[in-house]
């Protein structure tokens, strides 16, 4: 088999972890190239730098690798907003924190923002099974603080939180695919200023 040209060179031994790891990452830079469905365990195990059979002693299959990848980047997105809406009480600024967030998440090293948003599996149970359960994650985080500051019974906070989450997704991946034109701090505050003259006119927020 021809090497790829970002081969790894095969023959250091590491511990079982780092292995993981560099199985991932390369994993990931062949599934966000090329989906899923193109992707080959071949490539992804020449890429590592390693044989087939020790990337099948991690991952038995081209799908538990994917999920693997989908579950890191889903929890990284998730803690992302977490830490946004922790990071002040001041509710304006909780907006602004959480549309950075997402900005953040879609401008990352690598493209992850592609496995989990933009993923050629989305129908697939156990991958769809995951994104929706990320985007309520972060849904219901930030329902919590309307209920909370509002008063807004919990149907309408959580409508109100996919709400903020679906605007804060499409957005930044619009502002992504129109290569960054507008400043990224500019676009994640004419985002945020949205958000909040909408949000900011329930009561008490």
């Amino acid at each position: 088999m021809t090497a790829t040209p970002d081969a790894r060179p095969r023959g250091t031994r590491l511990p079982r972890l780092a292995r993981r790891r560099q199985l991932l990452g390369a994993a990931q830079e062949v599934f966000v190239a090329q989906g899923y469905h193109a992707a080959a365990m071949d490539e992804i195990a020449e890429r590592a730098g390693v044989s087939k059979p020790v990337l099948y002693q991690h991952f038995p299959g081209k799908l538990e690798l994917y999920l693997a990848l989908l579950d890191e980047h889903a929890e990284a997105l998730v803690k992302t907003v977490r830490d946004a809406l922790e990071s002040t009480t001041d509710n304006k600024l909780r907006v602004q924190a959480s549309m950075q967030a997402f900005y953040d998440f879609v401008a990352g090293d690598g493209e992850a923002y592609r496995l989990v948003f933009e993923s050629d599996l989305r129908n697939v149970a156990p991958v769809r099974a995951r994104v929706d359960r990320a985007n309520q994650q972060c849904a219901e985080m930030i329902a919590q603080v309307i209920a909370e500051d509002t008063g807004a019974a919990s149907d309408e906070a959580h409508l109100l939180g996919m709400g903020l989450v679906g605007m804060a997704e499409v957005s930044a991946r619009f502002w992504l695919s129109q290569q960054r034109v507008v400043p990224k701090d500019t676009a994640e505050k004419i985002i945020a200023r949205l958000a909040w003259r909408g949000i900011s006119g329930f009561p008490a927020l």
